[in-house]
């Protein structure tokens, strides 16, 4: 198999096993949801994966096939053109999207590519995904050879933004950015200090982050009995700053007003000992159940919500009732 060009597809560490249909319906069954515009990427991914009781290593392979296919839009969108003319329900769109994606960016065996995705979709639509994500097989040396595209659509940005950026940084510089745009993050827990002692042989596996204690780097997918008992929680250590500088101390009454997911609030809960001084605000009510959930499965108790805009005055009744916000 032809390597996928790391100039124009940063590399993806990617879980094994990379055969299961259902990691497929549910990135299509994702990218359709995510298309209404109502949710965040991460709150499908753990919806459709809890849903369909995926392992740990199926949550993470659709993880990574949901985020590269949001990621490479635009150049799967262009691929889809070259491999079939006409018009595509969105439904179908999508499996092929997901269908190119694990050939093409993510480098996943083709079989396992083809033939599972291929089960994923319709019955109705199953010999057209099989004829394409064959064909793109075959023209893979051809369709990874991007040199004639316009750069914006080869790292799949809008025009407006490459346009905005060259004439801001230069071409070359632009380039670079746009590389390092798609580049997937590095991935990172935390060590739980609500949840009680782990113990130490259970970090051993994961080098700990320098200067952030109770972070460690994570790569593959993560300890599926740790995350479930709420020992340990998926966070970038970048997220601790401002919670390092806002130095919540035991006994004050806080205020998250941008809580959602529950990041912070979590920091800011252990900080405390609990959440139960904890008032937790955002925009969007549909975001604050998960933030509760969150906090649960952490021992951090149960804080206070709400939902609030805060392009507008608080509520009078929450004037002068915080020591830190």
């Amino acid at each position: 198999m032809p390597p996928v060009d790391k100039s124009v597809h940063p590399p993806y560490s990617l879980p094994m096993p990379a055969k299961n249909f259902h990691v497929r319906q549910a990135a299509v069954s994702a990218l359709r949801a995510w298309a209404k515009g109502h949710d965040y990427a991460e709150t499908l991914i753990d919806r459709h994966a809890d849903r369909r009781m995926l392992s740990s290593q199926d949550r993470g392979l659709l993880q990574a096939i949901l985020f590269a296919t949001l990621r490479h839009r635009r150049l799967l969108d262009h691929w889809i053109g070259i491999l079939r003319e006409g018009k595509l329900d969105p439904e179908t769109r999508d499996v092929l999207r997901v269908g190119l994606v694990q050939i093409l960016i993510l480098g996943i065996p083709d079989h396992a590519a083809v033939n599972e995705t291929v089960e994923a979709g319709k019955a109705s639509v199953r010999a057209l995904v099989n004829a394409v994500l064959r064909r793109a097989v075959l023209s893979r040396t051809r369709l990874l050879d991007l040199g004639e595209l316009p750069a914006a659509l080869a790292h799949s940005h809008p025009d407006w933004l490459y346009n905005r950026w060259r004439q801001e940084f230069g071409k070359a510089d632009t380039l670079s950015l746009m590389v390092w745009d798609n580049t997937p993050a590095e991935n990172y827990f935390r060590i739980n200090p609500l949840a009680g002692a782990a113990g130490a042989d259970d970090f051993s596996a994961f080098p700990a982050v320098k200067d952030a204690p109770g972070f460690h780097h994570l790569e593959g997918p993560p300890p599926g009995a740790l995350l479930s008992a709420g020992k340990i929680y998926i966070q970038d250590p970048a997220t601790r700053h401002a919670v390092d500088l806002l130095a919540p101390q035991p006994g004050e009454r806080v205020l998250d007003a941008c809580a959602a997911p529950g990041g912070k609030a979590f920091l800011i809960a252990a900080a405390l000992g609990s959440a139960d001084n904890l008032l937790c605000t955002d925009s969007n009510e549909k975001r604050l159940p998960r933030l509760k959930e969150n906090l649960e499965r952490l021992h951090a108790g149960q804080a206070e919500t709400a939902v609030h805009d805060w392009t507008k005055p608080a509520p009078e009744e929450w004037h002068g009732t915080f020591d830190a916000i």
